[in-house]
């Protein structure tokens, strides 16, 4: 049987690409691995940001919509994103950080039974900073050197995913029984999973939240992508979610990895996502993130799609 091996990446919504690049760049100090566009909708953005290469479990993506309106906060949604700073040290520092740069964040509290803090970017998106505390990383994560963030305190890639939803046990019976995450607590109205055993890097925790779903706008997030290694893998995973009765988009090609897609009965997306080829399959490693980069199946529309694009940089 095939198993989960931790996140891949999550993917939210901006109104501005153009601030989301500065704060996820010069503020958390992630590398901008990818400039692309929404395959499915060409005249947007869509920015990838992660760690040397935008290895796999390290990518926060974003799709640039400008006339997107303001998030009301609700239920039936990804609620927060974690990201894994490697000591408490590291929290010490990104808090002060954070004042000297005006985010909006807490004080150093717990989470999910680690050290963390919690922080908002500017649009809104709720992400927490998490103390690693020497735990293991995967092996093909990649430090980048030029980060404007000191060496012993970069982020190392996703940490544990919040999902709220009116109904807790829909979406556990989806991570137990489905793709075998392991249970490691339970409560009437909480529940943390794991994907790898005891590493945040596949965690989910689940909130159960009664009320009015979210109202998308800036600063939601659009889904959560989830890894595994291969095409193989991919299409058992899809047989997998039809046979549970949920509709799968099928296997889709994004270029950089293949995918599937499908929505559990909350309503929470889940993306399926091999971890290559990645992003170096039309770029090399020095050059990541700076031109617009194209699947060959949009190259012959360069011309049109870069005409309503805003330049970025």
């Amino acid at each position: 049987m095939y198993t989960i091996a931790g996140h891949h990446h999550v993917t939210m919504l901006t109104k501005s690409a153009h601030t989301n690049n500065e704060f996820y760049q010069n503020v958390l100090g992630l590398r901008r691995v990818k400039k692309t566009v929404n395959q499915d909708d060409p005249t947007m953005y869509h920015l990838f940001y992660g760690d040397l290469t935008g290895s796999a479990g390290t990518e926060l993506s974003f799709f640039e919509l400008p006339i997107a309106g303001r998030m009301v906060r609700g239920t039936n949604a990804i609620t927060q994103i974690g990201l894994l700073v490697p000591s408490y040290d590291s929290l010490v520092f990104w808090k002060d950080r954070f004042e000297q740069l005006h985010v909006k964040h807490g004080d150093i509290t717990t989470y999910a039974g680690r050290d963390a803090i919690h922080f908002e970017d500017s649009e809104g998106l709720r992400l927490i900073l998490i103390n690693n505390n020497g735990e293991e990383i995967p092996a093909h994560w990649s430090a980048w050197g030029d980060s404007t963030v000191v060496q012993q305190h970069r982020i190392l890639g996703l940490g544990t995913v919040e999902m709220t939803v009116r109904y807790l046990d829909r979406l556990a019976n989806v991570l137990k029984d489905m793709f075998g995450y392991a249970e490691i607590a339970r409560s009437e109205q909480e529940a943390i999973y794991q994907a790898v055993a005891g590493q945040a890097f596949g965690e989910i925790v689940i909130k159960q939240q009664e009320g009015p779903a979210e109202k998308y706008g800036r600063g939601s997030v659009h889904h959560l992508a989830i890894r595994v290694n291969n095409e193989d893998e991919l299409r058992y995973w899809d047989e997998n979610v039809k046979q549970r009765g949920f509709q799968s988009t099928g296997i889709v090609d994004r270029f950089y990895f293949k995918s599937l897609y499908f929505r559990e009965s909350n309503g929470i997306l889940f993306e399926i996502a091999t971890d290559g080829p990645g992003f170096t399959a039309d770029s090399t490693i020095e050059d990541l993130g700076k031109a617009l980069d194209l699947p060959p199946f949009l190259e012959a529309r360069r011309a049109e799609i870069e005409a309503k694009l805003k330049p970025l940089d």
